[in-house]
């Protein structure tokens, strides 16, 4: 499943974001993507988001993460594709190409500490998720 960001920027209450300055950040935007009912749990959908490739995962338990969908490994835009599960209790999605794995919360592969890919913070808002970009 692929998905577009939906009407554009939404303004955003408060947040508890550390790192990076993010849009979510207090009296800034986020953005509207999907409704969170549109995300298969357990299953991978790709969105640009802002030109951004955004790899979104909803598990079983609520939770939805959201991830840069390129593979550094494979240098494609494929974790959307990849097979959802835990290793050890850590939620991580394997890429479809080589199999290293991505710990969902924090972007590290699980085979190679050394590389991590891009997350970004997620919510829902009356129903509608919402990923906030870093600032540009």
């Amino acid at each position: 499943m692929t998905l577009q960001g939906l009407s554009g920027p939404r303004q955003s209450g408060k947040n508890d974001l550390s790192g990076p300055r993010y849009r979510g950040e207090v009296g800034a935007t986020w953005i509207g993507v999907c409704p969170a009912s549109a995300l298969t749990v357990d299953r991978g959908a790709c969105a640009l988001i802002d030109g951004v490739q955004v790899a979104l995962f909803r598990l079983a338990d609520g939770t939805v993460y959201a991830l840069s969908n390129f593979d550094p490994f494979s240098r494609a835009f494929v974790l959307s594709r990849g097979i959802v599960g835990d290793r050890a209790g850590t939620p991580k999605v394997a890429s479809p190409i080589y199999k290293q794995s991505f710990d969902l919360a924090t972007g590290r592969c699980l085979d190679d500490p050394s590389v991590v890919v891009p997350v970004y913070p997620t919510r829902i808002v009356d129903g509608l998720l919402e990923v906030a970009l870093p600032c540009r």
